[in-house]
C-alpha cells in the first residue's frame, strides 16, 4: 500500500524503515549514542527518537564453533541459554546509504557477533503540528502535563 499522496487535516504519513534490535537493557544508550553519530533519528521536530520495550528474555542453543562454545569454558553445544533482553526500535528514511551507516554503527557497539535485528517497511505519521494548539487533550492543556521522566 502506498500512502505517498495521503493528506488529512491531522497530518500525513512518510515511508520509513523500522529497525528492531534485540539487546541488553543496559546497552540501549550506547547503541543510540553510536547511531546518533551517523543519523539524528528524527521524528517530526524531535531527535533521538526510539522506543524500548520492557525487559523480556531471549533464548538460543549455540552450535559448535559459535562464540559461546569458543569463549565459555565448559559450555556444551546445543545447551539452552537464556538472557534478559529488550527490543530497541528506531526508524530511518528508506535510503540504503543511511541504512548502511546505521547498521555499521549498531554492529560496531552491539555485544553479539550476530545480533538479532529485524528490518520492516513501515509508514510513520507526521502530525499537522501546532505547538500552540488549544486541544484539551494535549499535555500542555490537560492539567496533568508531561508524565514523570524515567532516569
Amino acid at each position: 500500500m502506498h500512502l505517498d499522496g495521503y493528506t488529512a487535516k491531522s497530518g500525513t504519513f512518510v515511508p520509513v524503515w523500522t529497525l528492531e534490535i534485540q539487546t541488553l537493557p543496559e546497552d540501549t544508550d550506547r547503541i543510540l549514542d553510536e547511531v546518533l553519530k551517523v543519523h539524528p533519528l528524527s521524528f517530526g521536530r524531535y531527535q533521538r527518537n526510539a522506543s524500548i520495550s520492557a525487559v523480556g528474555k531471549e533464548t538460543a542453543q549455540p552450535e559448535p564453533g559459535s562464540t559461546t562454545t569458543t569463549h565459555v569454558e565448559g559450555f556444551e553445544a546445543g545447551s539452552t541459554e537464556t538472557y534478559p533482553m529488550v527490543e530497541l526500535k528506531i526508524s530511518i528514511e528508506r535510503d540504503p546509504g543511511v541504512l548502511e551507516k546505521v547498521m555499521d554503527a549498531i554492529l560496531h557497539v552491539h555485544h553479539y557477533e550476530e545480533p538479532v535485528i529485524f528490518l520492516r517497511e513501515d509508514w510513520a505519521s507526521r502530525a499537522a503540528y501546532d505547538p500552540k494548539s488549544d486541544n484539551p487533550h494535549r499535555w500542555w492543556n490537560n492539567g496533568r502535563g508531561l508524565p514523570d521522566r524515567i532516569t
